[in-house]
């Protein structure tokens, strides 16, 4: 028995397909846990969250650019968070762009700002029984990679 029969889904594409449709359904999430204010964006805000409610998290992105693999704090954040991650069972991918991210995602509703976007964590939402076909391809796509031992993936935002 296959993991796709255990869950009733099609079979993942193989190789590039899927890293493709990894990219595609989390950029949609993105958009879709933003419209419903599901969206946490910021190292501290992700950490504040994380710590007083942490079964609320249902999925979490790091994102950092070529210039941030140099920051030290940002660095030491990032395993902090992916090892809280770990312990509480939250699925956790990298991304290498901040900028495509924040197209997604655009700036504060509040102030109109930039906000901090090296991570953002995805809430459960208020409504009962919301199940998005994006995240649940994400979680599977993030299982798929602990199997082959990468706990924390890097997706490449579509264009």
């Amino acid at each position: 028995m296959t993991l796709e029969e255990i869950h009733g889904q099609q079979p993942m594409p193989a190789g590039n397909d899927w890293m493709q449709g990894a990219s595609t359904a989390l950029h949609e999430l993105l958009v879709s846990a933003q419209r419903r204010g599901c969206l946490t964006a910021g190292v501290y805000e992700s950490a504040k969250l994380m710590n007083v409610d942490p079964d609320n998290v249902a999925f979490c992105v790091l994102a950092a650019d070529q210039e941030d693999e140099g920051d030290i704090a940002l660095q030491i954040h990032f395993t902090l968070i992916q090892a809280f991650c770990c312990e509480n069972d939250i699925d956790i991918v990298r991304v290498n762009d901040v900028a495509k991210l924040a197209a997604i995602v655009g700036p504060s509703e509040d102030s109109g700002e930039p906000r901090d976007l090296h991570c953002i964590l995805i809430t459960n939402p208020n409504e009962e029984g919301w199940k998005d076909p994006d995240l649940q391809k994400l979680n599977l796509f993030c299982e798929e990679r602990r199997n082959v031992n990468d706990w924390v993936p890097a997706i490449t935002l579509p264009e």
